[in-house]
């Protein structure tokens, strides 16, 4: 697996599927290995996914200094892989938490990016807490995996250890799919060995106020096209956070997708790919 250097000395693995124009891919958790992103629906078929692993996850040694993990600081991460790869422009694609890091590089390097594609984000950047997320769990209830899912949500709230963690979540994934078929079981049953422990805390908590709303307001000064990308049956972001995030961008379009869950190139690959394809298929302005 190749490597590159970030500006701390850390050398930070990757790996590339396809061929074609790049995109950066960036996997969420955090602290997840970014494997769970497969080929995200196939497109590799259309362009070279370029995917790291964050820092603590796959391939990339944990952090030295806990506030590495801090999600304006992976940014950092990010644009040490544009100049390791040798692009003058490129486009991002983000899932989950990382669409925070994806924002946070957009901030300070907004220049350098043709196009950005937040896949299923939360609002917490933008101050907001949407509560559609629980409005949809609760509008599953008919579902037979729900009772034990709202066992384990309760459970997981105390919870400390981090074997306990993983069965916990085993029991609630249902909750961030479209439907739980065998390809959405297959995909969450890797989730447990993906997760690390790493200060997943440190993802938000390394960044202060002050610095949330001043990244906030350059994002209005973004310039390049940017496209949201939720599901109407996501009970993990929900779908209202994606249009808080697209509104924060003066180029930001909102994209809910029907039948689809927290992990969208899982639910309808083939409602998924042919989006983001025709979106990064546009001039940028």
């Amino acid at each position: 697996m190749p490597h590159f250097t970030s500006y701390d000395g850390t050398e930070i693995a990757y790996r590339t599927l396809g061929e074609g124009p790049a995109l950066v891919c960036l996997a969420g958790g955090p602290a997840r290995d970014a494997a769970y992103l497969g080929d995200l629906g196939a497109l590799d078929l259309s362009h070279r996914l370029v995917i790291p692993d964050s820092r603590g996850t796959g391939g990339t040694p944990p952090a030295q200094d806990p506030a590495a993990y801090a999600f304006t600081r992976l940014a950092q991460d990010v644009e040490a892989l544009r100049e390791h790869l040798g692009l003058d422009r490129f486009a991002l694609l983000a899932h989950d938490a990382a669409a925070a890091t994806a924002q946070a590089y957009a901030a300070s390097y907004g220049e350098l990016l043709t196009h950005l594609v937040l896949v299923t984000p939360g609002s917490r950047l933008q101050g907001e807490l949407p509560d559609d997320a629980r409005e949809i769990f609760q509008e599953r209830a008919a579902e037979p995996w729900w009772p034990e899912a709202m066992v384990a949500l309760h459970d997981l709230e105390s919870a400390e250890d981090l074997d306990e963690v993983k069965t916990l979540l085993l029991r609630i994934a249902p909750m961030a799919y479209g439907r739980w078929d065998e390809p959405q079981q297959a995909h969450a049953a890797s989730e447990a060995a993906q997760l690390h422990p790493v200060p997943r805390a440190g993802f938000w908590q390394g960044v202060d106020e002050p610095t949330r709303l001043a990244l906030l307001e350059r994002l209005h000064e973004v310039t390049c096209p940017v496209l949201v990308i939720t599901g109407d049956r996501d009970a993990v972001s929900g779908m209202h956070a994606g249009k808080a995030v697209a509104e924060s961008f003066p180029r930001g379009r909102w994209q809910p997708l029907h039948e689809v869950g927290h992990y969208p190139w899982v639910d309808e690959p083939e409602l998924f790919r042919p989006v983001v394809e025709e979106f990064l298929a546009e001039e940028r302005a």
